[in-house]
């Protein structure tokens, strides 16, 4: 009969590899007195760390920009998680993404009182249920990495892809990015043309990492993994060698690229009593152009406030407008289709671009709407709801992708909030390959708050996927120019009216996240899953010659 030794002999019969690695640390943490049996750390710890990391997330993204903060604001989170359940690994991370959105994104409160003309408790409520949803994003994470940290995967790379992942699937009303945390930090932001935002996001999760390592092993009293400590300082080291090296490229590019000088027209109107906007639109420009000698203005999304018909646009907006404006102008405005049989009109939020001789040359209509301001949810299944939020508006969403011909050159628009969609910057690019971007918003419905300021620095990203000129052209803020590497060329200030002119160039390069865009975090998706589901294969130990349970004495 064969023996088996006391470790064997304990195991349950149904012991899985994962939970004999749990028990044998748990013998080596129990001693620390901080942890559970499982080597996890009880929930009156881990919750209070996961809600500091969520604040400071907060704290080190745009709007308050202490973007060093980035480097070690998942910490507490990553601690928190380690050797947690699923399911208490969801709920971690979704403190983490609530506590994070409740504080970054307070400005959510003033926007839905401006649209919805509810009381403001049902707003506070409104915030919170929306705060929840989005904070799912790292609720997501936290369970994909609870699911593979279970079956025996690493804990670091699990966790790095379990963020990654969560930010390209999981589905925002208002997306962002933890990338975006560097925007004003050019050389760590320049990635992006390789791997979008999740590249530059994960360059910062990385010394995370490391340095949960180091916490994690002291509490644990354990050794430390010195391969997690050298990935976690090389790789933001290499992100931001390759930016330095990127930059000087880059910058060479632009100083052998067209000038176009730029104007751009901030009027600072309030959303519904806008009767002076057109004057003072046209009155700006032709001020610009008389002063400022430029080749092209720029208005702000919605800029002209009446709506003009679809089938007479060119010819109402040149007699109303353009011809009046004496330089070539992207225009704001609404075109409306008559309403059909049994059916209602049809309003696009459009961009037009009006020629050297005021001629309207091109149309782009905005394709992603914005709820709750442009449509509401259900609204079209259940009309009451237009009712009882009467300032929503019921625009319809465009479908071409064509760019804006001007001279020789194309330039993509994009309305709103689409400048901080990477996927579909990408897909305009890929299709009218422009050699400028061109942003037309309006962020007044937020009230002078980190709104303008967050979405901006969003917004700086595409210019570096793209190596391409962004101009923005905001109604109330934060209207700019941001060139080819990210860096701001020119910017106005928030709730001011003004004229911002400056220079940009017109240039085009081929990068590689502009050729294979968020395929790499697709595979991740898929290795991250797979993780999640099976168990990591226990190594089979090499073969050992058998030996003697023990020696015959001779007799004496």
């Amino acid at each position: 009969m064969t023996s088996t030794s006391g470790e064997e002999a304990a195991r349950a019969p149904n012991e899985t590899p994962a939970e004999e690695r749990k028990s044998k640390k748990a013998k080596k943490t129990k001693a620390a007195g901080v942890f559970t049996p499982t080597g996890a750390l009880p929930a009156r710890v881990a919750y209070p760390l996961a809600f500091l990391s969520g604040f400071l997330y907060f704290l080190g993204f745009p709007g308050i920009d202490i973007w060093p903060l980035s480097f070690v604001a998942l910490v507490p989170l990553i601690v928190a998680l380690r050797g947690q359940t699923p399911r208490r690994a969801a709920g971690l991370g979704w403190l983490a993404g609530f506590t994070m959105t409740m504080t970054g994104f307070y400005w959510l409160l003033e926007m839905l009182q401006v649209f919805s003309g509810f009381p403001v408790v049902l707003c506070v409520l409104f915030m919170a249920i929306l705060c929840a949803y989005q904070g799912g994003r790292i609720a997501l994470a936290g369970w994909l990495y609870g699911r593979a940290e279970a079956r025996g995967w690493p804990a670091a790379p699990v966790f790095a892809l379990a963020f990654a992942v969560s930010e390209l699937v999981y589905p925002l009303l208002f997306p962002w990015y933890y990338g975006a945390s560097v925007h004003n930090a050019p050389v760590m932001m320049q990635v992006a043309d390789l791997g979008g935002p999740i590249l530059v996001g994960l360059a910062l999760v990385a010394p995370n990492l490391a340095l949960a390592e180091v916490v994690l092993a002291r509490l644990r009293k354990e050794k430390i993994d010195r391969r997690v400590i050298a990935v976690g300082l090389a790789v933001p080291l290499l992100a931001a060698i390759y930016g330095f090296v990127r930059i000087r490229g880059v910058d060479g590019a632009m100083a052998a690229a067209e000038k176009v000088r730029i104007g751009i027209v901030q009027g600072n109107m309030p959303l519904f009593d806008r009767n002076r906007a057109l004057p003072l639109h046209v009155k700006m420009t032709q001020d610009i152009e008389r002063e400022k000698d430029v080749d092209l203005v720029v208005w702000s999304e919605a800029a002209v406030p009446r709506s003009f018909s679809e089938a007479r646009y060119e010819d109402e907006v040149y007699r109303t407008i353009s011809q009046k404006l004496g330089v070539p102008t992207i225009v704001g405005t609404v075109l409306r289709r008559p309403a059909g049989p049994g059916g209602r009109a049809a309003f696009f939020n459009t961009a037009l671009m009006a020629g050297d001789d005021g001629k309207i040359l091109g149309r782009y209509d905005k394709q992603y709407l914005l709820a709750f301001g442009e449509y509401l949810p259900f609204g079209e299944t259940f009309p009451i709801l237009y009712k009882w939020s009467p300032n929503s508006g019921q625009f319809t969403p465009g479908k071409s992708f064509e760019p804006l011909t001007w001279r020789d050159h194309r330039i993509s628009t994009l309305i709103c909030y689409e400048d901080i969609l990477p996927a579909f910057v990408r897909q305009l690019v890929s299709h009218g390959d422009p050699d400028l971007l061109v942003n037309l918003t309006n962020d007044a419905w937020f009230g002078d708050s980190t709104e303008p300021w967050i979405h901006f620095a969003l917004a700086k990203m595409r210019a570096v996927e793209h190596r391409r000129f962004l101009v923005r052209a905001t109604n109330s803020g934060v209207s700019g120019i941001v060139d080819a590497a990210g860096r701001v060329v020119a910017h106005g200030g928030t709730f001011r009216e003004e004229a911002i002119v400056g220079e940009a160039r017109f240039m085009r390069q081929k990068t590689l996240y502009g050729m294979i865009g968020d395929a790499p975090w697709f595979i991740a998706t898929l290795v991250i899953g797979a993780m999640a589901i099976r168990s990591k294969p226990k190594k089979v130990a090499p073969n050992k010659p058998e030996t003697k349970a023990a020696e015959e004495v001779p007799a004496s």
